[in-house]
C-alpha cells in the first residue's frame, strides 16, 4: 500500500505531464500528459487512481495551486504536506542574494575609499567625505541584513524544519517568530524579502505537517516502552548529533543511564521513526530528472509511450541505491513485497541468454 505519495508536474514541449509516485518504493502510479494542470485535471486523475484502490495517508508536493486544489477536491480527507526542500531553497536563494549584495557594497565602499585617499593627497578630501559616509552606512546596513537573514535561515533549517526538534506546537511558534523577524526587515529589501515572507506564511501548516505526525509516533514509542516522551525526543536529538564529537557520547551515556536496559530497544524504535519521516518530495524530483532523459529523446509524447515508460520504470530492478533494501529489486517488488519476472518477460517477450 502507498502510505505517502509525492506529486509534481514536468513539462514537455510546453505541455504538462502529471507525475505521482510512492515515497517508500518509488513506484510511479501517475504519468499522464495533459493539456492543462489545473484543479479539475488533477482532480479527475486522482479520482481515477482512487477508483483503482489508491488511498494514501498523505501526499507531499510543492506549492502548486492546481495540484493542491485538485487534491482538495478529489481527496478532501488526505493532507498535502509542504515540501521542505522548496521552502529552504527559497530562503537560501534570498540569503545568497543578500550576501552578494553585501559583497557589492563592500566593493563600492573600497572603491570610494581609494578615491577619497587620492583626493586627500591633493588636498580635496572633503569633496568625497559625504559620499563615503553614505556608502559606509549602506555597507553596514547590507552586511547586518545579510547576517540576520542567514541566521534566521539556519534556525529555520536546523531547528524548525529538521527531523530532530521540538514538538509541533513549539515549532509553529518558532516558525511564526522567524517569519515575523524576516518581515520586520522587509523594508530593507522588499522586492526579495516580501515574496519569501508571503511564501512562508502561506505554507506554514503544510511545511510543519510532518512534525504533527512525528509527535504521534514519539508518543506511541513512549507508551510502548513506558518511558517519558521527552526522553524519546532527546534520543531523536541525540541521533542528529555528530558522532565524532565528545558531547554526543556524553549525552548518549546520560541517556543509557536513564533508560537502562530499555535503551537499545527505544533507540532502535526512534531510529525507525526518524527513517520514516517524510519532509521533502525528493523521490518525485529524482523521478522527474530520470523522466527528462527519456523525454529528451522524443519531441512528442503520447499515452502509449508514457504507459510503457511507467511500466518499465516500475519493473526495472535497481542496480544500486543508497538504501540497501532497494538493490536488486524493482519499485513494484518493493511496493507489493512479491517478486516478478524480468520486465521484458512481463510484456510477453522471451529474453535472450548466452549459452
Amino acid at each position: 500500500d502507498v502510505r505517502i505519495g509525492a506529486h509534481d508536474e514536468i513539462f514537455q514541449s510546453g505541455q504538462p505531464v502529471l507525475v505521482g509516485a510512492d515515497v517508500a518504493s518509488t513506484y510511479c502510479y501517475l504519468l499522464s500528459l495533459e493539456p492543462h494542470r489545473d484543479a479539475d485535471t488533477w482532480g479527475v486523475r486522482l479520482l481515477e487512481l482512487q477508483e483503482q484502490g489508491l488511498r494514501p495517508e498523505a501526499t507531499i508536493a510543492d506549492a502548486g495551486t492546481g495540484l493542491r486544489a485538485g487534491q482538495a477536491l478529489a481527496w478532501p480527507g488526505v493532507s498535502c504536506r509542504g515540501d521542505v526542500f522548496h521552502a529552504l531553497r527559497e530562503v537560501g536563494q534570498l540569503v545568497r542574494f543578500l550576501e552578494n549584495r553585501a559583497v557589492a557594497h563592500i566593493a563600492a565602499r573600497d572603491q570610494q575609499q581609494r578615491r577619497m585617499d587620492r583626493a586627500k593627497r591633493r588636498g580635496q578630501g572633503h569633496t568625497h567625505s559625504k559620499r563615503l559616509a553614505l556608502i559606509r552606512q549602506q555597507e553596514a546596513q547590507a552586511i547586518a541584513l545579510a547576517d540576520d537573514v542567514a541566521l534566521l535561515a539556519r534556525w529555520l533549517r536546523d531547528d524548525v524544519l529538521a527531523v530532530a526538534g521540538p514538538d509541533h506546537g513549539t515549532r509553529c511558534q518558532l516558525f511564526d517568530f522567524l517569519v515575523a523577524e524576516l518581515e520586520a526587515r522587509q523594508p530593507l529589501c522588499p522586492h526579495r524579502i516580501g515574496p519569501v515572507v508571503r511564501f512562508l506564511k502561506n505554507q506554514r501548516d503544510d511545511l510543519l505537517a510532518f512534525a504533527a505526525e512525528l509527535d504521534q509516533q514519539i508518543a506511541a514509542v513512549a507508551e510502548q516502552y513506558q518511558v517519558a516522551a521527552t526522553l524519546v525526543r532527546e534520543l531523536l536529538l541525540l541521533e542528529a548529533m555528530d558522532r565524532n564529537t565528545p558531547a554526543r557520547w556524553q549525552r548518549e551515556a546520560e541517556q543509557r543511564g536513564r533508560l537502562g536496559s530499555r535503551f537499545f530497544a527505544v533507540h532502535e524504535a526512534v531510529t525507525e521513526v526518524a527513517d520514516q519521516v517524510v519532509r521533502a518530495s525528493s523521490v518525485i524530483e529524482n523521478l522527474n530528472s530520470r523522466l527528462r532523459s527519456y523525454f529528451f529523446l522524443r519531441r512528442h509524447l503520447g499515452p502509449d509511450y508514457l504507459e510503457l515508460l511507467r511500466f518499465f520504470l516500475n519493473h526495472r530492478c535497481f542496480p544500486r541505491s543508497e538504501r540497501a533494501e532497494r538493490v536488486g529489486k524493482s519499485p513494484a517488488e518493493l511496493l507489493t513485497g512479491n517478486p516478478h519476472p524480468h520486465w521484458l518477460e512481463l510484456l510477453g517477450y522471451e529474453r535472450f541468454e548466452c549459452p
